[in-house]
């Protein structure tokens, strides 16, 4: 069986940990290559609701690895709330992972995650003001605190004197913050060590045995494509890669390891925080697609932002991904909307035409969707399981969706259930055993 990448294929919340959920029942190894606990994912079982926000989607399935790898930066407070979370519902953590080499987030980094979007004003980016950016500027810089060092009481006080250091001027309106104290951090850090040593592990030579032995792994990613860092709407992104590339970097694989590349997309688009988005709909269609939808965030609970699919995106993010296979979550949200649009192009302000992705931030803030108007339908579709039970008005769109973007549709989203998913023969081989 393959390696096989879940990204999301828009800006984030698209239903990733359904999907890996569905592939996990196949899978032995489930890995979450980047980000923090900035993202979320929710999973339906029957009448039970899980949310996480660190653990992979894999931890519902007794006898699998779900492992943290090496790209997440990893808040142990969270974390160990979300292990006792499970621990209350009786399901067990052991098959979780951590790596070693994971970076942490430490009580600096969120301040100053806070203050930083405070100083901004107007011009805040619409972080999660969970400390991701800073964790990750400190892996950069060479000052992070690794999951490894939480084993080493005395690397771990080095190390956050180190990192603390070049932030004094910066972190003085805190400087009587008791949680800052070097003594008290790093007395609460090595608590933390203690209690998650037993998931700390060599998490890519997991990895590479599975592989080796041939066995289904799938790379778990946060976030979507159009926030990454390099390739996204730049400064509007996470602190992170969420492309498929990255699952390589953050799970310490190489890429003849990846045989699989999933792109993960709704049947319109959202977005949270700011940024350009040139197809949203601020108006009461898109409040109509955020109700029907539910679309408000799984960390933070804010309202996303509604808008229409945008092929431009879609296809400049399946580019960046090299994505294999396309998943449309939430085609059920459309019914009733009647005539449905796609955006196909970009207008710039002087009437310019973009068909593909702009690289220029001046032009994608200022552009405005071109839009292809398709027939809508009626019909409820959360009974549907297969493709030929569709609508013709939704199989014309899911196919008109498929042959712009380039790649094949394997399998569509039609409502919150694990069981609400419709595989199509390019998805078939992946589906859970029952389905």
């Amino acid at each position: 069986m393959p390696g096989v990448v879940i990204v999301g294929a828009q800006w984030g919340d698209e239903g990733k940990g359904k999907v890996t959920d569905l592939l996990a029942e196949r899978a032995d190894v489930v890995i979450r290559f980047q980000g923090g606990n900035n993202a979320g994912h929710t999973i339906v079982r029957g009448d039970e609701v899980f949310k996480f926000h660190l653990i992979p989607s894999g931890i519902l399935y007794p006898g699998k690895l779900s492992v943290i790898g090496n790209g997440v930066v990893v808040d142990p407070r969270v974390l160990l709330e979300e292990l006792e979370g499970l621990r209350r519902r009786g399901i067990s953590a052991r098959g979780l992972r951590i790596s070693a080499n994971a970076h942490l987030i430490m009580p600096y980094h969120l301040l100053l995650d806070q203050a930083g979007e405070a100083r901004l004003g107007k011009l805040q980016i619409g972080t999660t003001r969970r400390g991701i950016g800073p964790a990750y500027a400190d892996k950069a810089s060479r000052l992070g605190i690794r999951v490894q060092d939480l084993l080493d009481e005395k690397i771990l006080r080095k190390k956050i004197y180190a990192a603390m250091e070049p932030k004094r001027q910066l972190l003085r309106p805190w400087a009587k913050e008791p949680q800052l104290d070097l003594h008290t951090m790093t007395e609460e850090y090595a608590k933390f060590g203690h209690r998650l040593e037993p998931h700390i592990a060599d998490t890519a030579r997991l990895v590479w045995d599975a592989l080796d032995r041939d066995r289904l792994v799938i790379f778990e990613g946060a976030q979507g494509t159009l926030l990454d860092i390099d390739h996204g709407t730049y400064p509007f992104v996470t602190s992170s890669n969420p492309v498929a590339g990255a699952a390589c970097i953050g799970a310490g694989v190489g890429p003849r390891d990846i045989d699989e590349v999933w792109g993960i997309a709704k049947a319109y688009s959202t977005r949270v925080g700011a940024g350009p988005f040139p197809s949203e709909l601020e108006d009461e269609l898109g409040e109509r697609m955020r109700e029907a939808g539910g679309e408000f965030g799984t960390t933070t609970g804010r309202p996303r932002r509604c808008g229409w699919i945008d092929l431009v995106a879609l296809r400049y993010a399946a580019r960046i991904n090299g994505l294999t296979g396309l998943v449309i979550t939430k085609l059920d949200v459309l019914t009733g909307i009647d005539p449905i649009g796609a955006a196909v192009r970009y207008l710039g302000p002087e009437g310019a035409r973009f068909d593909e992705f702009p690289y220029h931030q001046s032009i994608l803030h200022r552009a405005t969707a071109d839009l292809e108007e398709m027939p809508g339908w009626q019909e409820d579709l959360s009974h549907v399981r297969s493709p030929d039970e569709l609508p013709q008005a939704a199989r014309d769109y899911l196919d008109f969706v498929s042959d712009v973007v380039g790649v094949p549709i394997v399998c569509i989203g039609v409502g919150p259930g694990r069981d609400q998913i419709i595989w199509t023969e390019a998805g078939k081989r992946f589906a859970p055993l029952a389905a």
